[in-house]
């Protein structure tokens, strides 16, 4: 039997941990990555002028050059209907149609669902004026969280500290708004929070893992929300029996209830938790791999997961189960950000100790590349986030000192980056 031709769609450093795992595979015996970056060329071969985010492009590209399995690391292609073009074109596609997407792209959609299946959620109220929603924080005991109801490129939600700060959010929300948009305004929580991953096709839930990452720009959780400055798995306190516990009460609900909707889910599914006194609370749905927790859970996983995500792309839940697991060791990640990050980052400064990972690197040190291009023989920052350092080790001290080690041997002037990431689990 060939091995797959794979297309991984995206051009962070979750499509280049996706490709490093997937080039590793005895399955595949060719990776692309469209449009790629300067990292992911060392996992296969870049498509650079292929726009993840034009449905019929994509379509057309995988039908022509033969793609046996298309998988979709970010959620804006899935929003504007990749998975639903690359189906229409018969070509196995991991990754949800735009309808069932809504679970990430409509925070509304998400929370009346969990409603209905009596999975535990905030407390929440939508608003599409914003006076009325300005009039609700000042009316509320503490102040809420503002959610957009859209895609908002990793803008689109805020806890504020204040009731001013969240006036503030919800006039910047509907001033940045598309026409007849709504903003959510949620109960806060309070609890540690976890992010679980499954694989589900249908009614059918195939557990991963869990991770925990750090979305604050500094150290002590200080500064603005970024895309995620890095994060660990496993978590100590989210052990396998939480995470099948989550996909039995969560994760199965929700599946059900969206066949019976007639809009089935097929593709990766990310479940972002409170473990609060009362328990474990559903903060939101992303339908793909998260960022940074891709790098974190690739490097933990055994088997072949190529084959994993095959059979959920073809409706072949036995050729899905038992494929992939996750292995022992644990993995800490940390994000080395550009100056100026996340809201202006400066661009074009060289970068140096940053070799790419390929699928040969089996060592303790990985680096997935996300904001970098190549001018010459020098990589130079192309983004905010320029790449993530993956410690590997037997435990999450290892883990941790190993990607310190990696952050310590990066050449970039005025880089950010988080020196506590996992330090809570290694000093607890």
């Amino acid at each position: 039997m060939p091995g797959l031709d794979v297309l991984v769609l995206g051009a962070g450093g979750r499509e280049h941990a996706l490709a490093w795992r997937l080039g590793r595979d005895e399955s595949v015996a060719r990776v692309r990555i469209g449009p790629g970056n300067a990292g992911t060329a060392a996992c296969g071969t870049n498509v650079p002028d292929l726009n993840p985010s034009d449905p019929a492009a994509v379509a057309r590209y995988a039908a022509n050059q033969r793609i046996g399995l298309v998988v979709v690391g970010p959620e804006a292609p899935l929003a504007a209907g990749v998975a639903d073009a690359l189906e229409q074109a018969s070509v196995p596609v991991v990754g949800p149609t735009a309808a069932a997407a809504r679970l990430e792209t409509s925070k509304a959609f998400a929370k009346q669902l969990l409603r209905r299946v009596d999975v535990p959620t905030a407390d929440f109220v939508t608003f599409t004026d914003a006076e009325a929603a300005i009039d609700h924080a000042h009316g509320a005991a503490r102040p809420p969280v503002v959610k957009a109801d859209w895609l908002a490129a990793g803008k689109g939600v805020v806890v504020p500290s204040s009731t001013q700060e969240a006036i503030d959010a919800i006039r910047v929300l509907f001033d940045g708004a598309p026409r007849g948009a709504s903003v959510v305004l949620e109960q806060r929580l309070e609890g540690r929070e976890v992010s679980v991953f499954g694989l589900v096709c249908g009614e059918r839930v195939v557990p991963l893992a869990a991770a925990c990452d750090y979305k604050r720009l500094a150290d002590g959780d200080a500064g603005p929300n970024t895309g995620g400055m890095g994060g660990y798995a496993p978590v100590p306190s989210f052990g396998r029996r939480e995470v099948e516990a989550a996909m039995a009460d969560i994760f199965e609900p929700v599946a059900w209830r969206m066949v019976r909707d007639g809009t089935p889910y097929r593709g990766v599914l990310y479940a972002g938790l409170m473990l609060t006194a009362d328990g474990p609370m559903v903060l939101e749905f992303n339908v793909r791999f998260g960022d940074p927790e891709a790098q974190l859970l690739m490097p933990l996983l055994d088997g072949d997961l190529a084959q994993a995500l095959l059979g959920v792309a073809t409706n072949d839940m036995a050729l899905a189960d038992g494929a992939v697991s996750v292995g022992g060791g644990a993995s800490v990640g940390v994000v080395v950000a550009a100056a100026g990050y996340p809201e202006s980052p400066v661009r074009g400064d060289a970068i140096g100790g940053v070799d790419p990972a390929t699928p040969a690197d089996d060592g303790s040190l990985l680096c997935f590349h996300a904001g970098t291009a190549r001018r010459g023989t020098e990589y130079v920052v192309a983004g905010g986030r320029v790449v993530t350092m993956v410690g590997r080790g037997r435990d999450l001290p290892s883990a941790r000192e190993a990607a310190y080690r990696g952050v310590a041997g990066v050449e970039l002037e005025g880089e950010q980056h988080r020196t506590d990431i996992a330090q809570r689990e290694v000093t607890a």
